[in-house]
């Protein structure tokens, strides 16, 4: 395996890490569910919510059917991602698929085990009276977010990158 690809493989093995260990320890040490709502700062809370759906709570109502369509298009996705890592030529996009990786891998092994995607952190602000929260997500979202970002980012540094798959 060359450098370039190994970085792509460690950032997919960090994310992925990361990803299930904050699980495991918020449900099974922590014990998040039993506690509710966990103010952490004025803005953040831990609380846990199950994801059955995809991104934002779409398709929550698939049932088990869904979950497993859901399961093969995520399957299918990290392949192809995975088949983008190994052409990609800059460091940048490759640890960016490999962060997209890692997290997609990590929201798959939850539906596999639980049926659902943990998610866990709430970020929120408080205008007029009124509170304003954001989506609950975990830490595989946020490896995905980033590795969307660098995506993106090398697309602009790079020339010619567009053009290239």
């Amino acid at each position: 395996m060359n450098p370039l690809l190994r970085s792509g493989v460690i950032a997919a093995a960090i994310a992925l890490v990361l990803d299930q260990a904050s699980k495991l320890w918020l449900l099974n040490v922590f014990e998040l569910g039993p506690r509710g709502t966990v103010a952490v700062t004025p803005f953040f809370d831990l609380v846990l919510a199950w994801n059955t759906g995809i991104s934002y709570g779409w398709f929550q109502d698939s049932g088990p059917g869904g979950q497993a369509i859901l399961l093969a298009i995520k399957a299918t996705a990290v392949i192809v991602l995975a088949v983008w890592m190994a052409k990609s030529g800059t460091r940048l996009a490759v640890v960016g698929l490999g962060l997209i990786i890692g997290g997609a891998i990590g929201n798959a092994i939850d539906r596999l085990a639980y049926g659902a995607v943990v998610d866990f952190a709430l970020f929120h602000v408080q205008i007029g009276g009124k509170t304003y929260n954001w989506y609950v997500f975990n830490l595989a979202d946020v490896a995905i977010v980033a590795g969307v970002a660098a995506l993106l980012y090398d697309s602009f540094i790079t020339p010619g990158a567009a053009k290239r798959p």
